[in-house]
């Protein structure tokens, strides 16, 4: 079998495919990149038996067949060919020969005979989301799910689609993320993707596309569709925490104030934490200000950013590094803050309408 194709495309789909490749696995199959020449099309797949990631490119084909090759061998002969149209011609011992321009090299392939299919969805479901949309929903919330894995389930991100909503949640005991979109689709949905599959998505989607994801599930797993590009996962089984129940539905101060002006503080705060060296943060509300403190074995800062404060006087506590990766994760320039008291969860929201929910818990101050 013999196919023509162009270097950059081929390259990018390896990179691509390359994420879903096992380093180590039983099948050897499984440790390579699944080739399938076909009329005009190659088809490369990566798959560890849980995350499965295949794109489809176009090409001048001759004869049609199948085989496993080394992602790095693939990926590093192909970039450092000094053509833009590569051909490749495998031969019946499985032994790939690569030309391009002047350059002539070859290496060998195994069967794919060893090599599973992926699983498909054919009885399941699907909705409809635009790939940015999808993207930035991935990574506002991703930075809040646990690495616990005694609780698998938490591990990964909730989809939640209902009454034309659709709410991306991550929680990990201290701090819970919430994303918030409309949606067409009439269906009900609520299943739980892995993060690993969705950092994976989030990083073939193009910043500036404007393209449809095609979302299919069943009970058992997930297909993203992006453009020729398929990521294919597992779903994680188990009770995800009750997200609503968390969320305060009423507060005693709201303080609105800069994202920017708040996150250099708090980084100047960093420089006094470390593994020997922590303490929360002291934030207390003031006449148009928010008094900031904090106090290690290292040093001390007492700081100040100026905000619009309603409601009762608060001086409450918290975990910097948590506060830091919300406001990090949070859109706009300016953001609310709002509580109910020293001891209550600590909400970031936008400054108008609720895109997105952060929940912090406070850590309880000395005195």
């Amino acid at each position: 079998m013999k196919f023509i194709c162009s270097k950059n495309e081929l390259s990018e789909a390896i990179s691509n495919v390359s994420r879903g490749v096992a380093q180590k696995a039983a099948i050897p199959a499984l440790e390579g990149i699944r080739v399938i020449v076909s009329d005009k099309k190659v088809e490369l797949t990566g798959f560890n038996l849980e995350l499965g990631i295949q794109t489809t490119i176009n090409a001048e084909t001759d004869g049609e067949g199948s085989f496993v090759i080394s992602p790095r061998l693939f990926s590093e002969f192909t970039r450092r060919m000094s053509g833009d149209e590569i051909t490749f011609d495998i031969d019946e011992n499985l032994t790939v020969n690569i030309s391009c321009s002047a350059t002539e090299c070859s290496f060998s392939a195994i069967s794919a005979k060893e090599f599973p299919d992926l699983p498909v969805i054919d009885d399941g479901k699907c909705f409809t989301v635009k790939q940015s949309t999808l993207k930035s929903m991935i990574n506002m919330t991703s930075y809040a799910t646990s690495t616990n894995e005694s609780k698998p389930v938490m591990t990964g991100e909730l989809f939640d689609v209902e009454d034309g909503n659709f709410n991306m949640v991550a929680i990990d005991g201290f701090r819970l993320a919430i994303r918030c979109e409309k949606t067409d689709s009439t269906e009900k949905y609520h299943f739980v993707v892995p993060k690993k599959a969705l950092l994976e998505l989030s990083s073939l989607i193009k910043d500036d596309t404007d393209k449809i994801c095609n979302i299919f599930t069943n009970d058992r797993h997930i297909i993203f569709e992006v453009g020729s590009t398929f990521i294919i996962s597992r779903l994680l089984g188990g009770e995800f925490h009750n997200y609503k129940a968390s969320t305060p539905h009423s507060f005693s101060t709201e303080v609105i104030l800069s994202k920017r002006e708040l996150l250099t503080c708090l980084e100047r705060c960093s420089l006094l934490i470390d593994e020997k060296n922590k303490a929360p943060i002291c934030f207390e509300t003031g006449k148009g200000v928010i008094k900031i403190n904090i106090r290690t074995g290292i040093g001390k800062i007492n700081d100040a950013v100026s905000a619009d404060i309603t409601g009762d006087d608060i001086r409450i506590g918290f975990n910097n590094k948590l506060v830091l990766e919300a406001l990090r994760a949070a859109e706009g320039d300016k953001v609310r803050m709002r509580f109910n008291g020293p001891m209550k969860v600590i909400e970031i929201l936008p400054l108008e309408g609720e895109s997105f929910i952060f929940l912090v818990m406070p850590v309880q101050l000395k005195g």
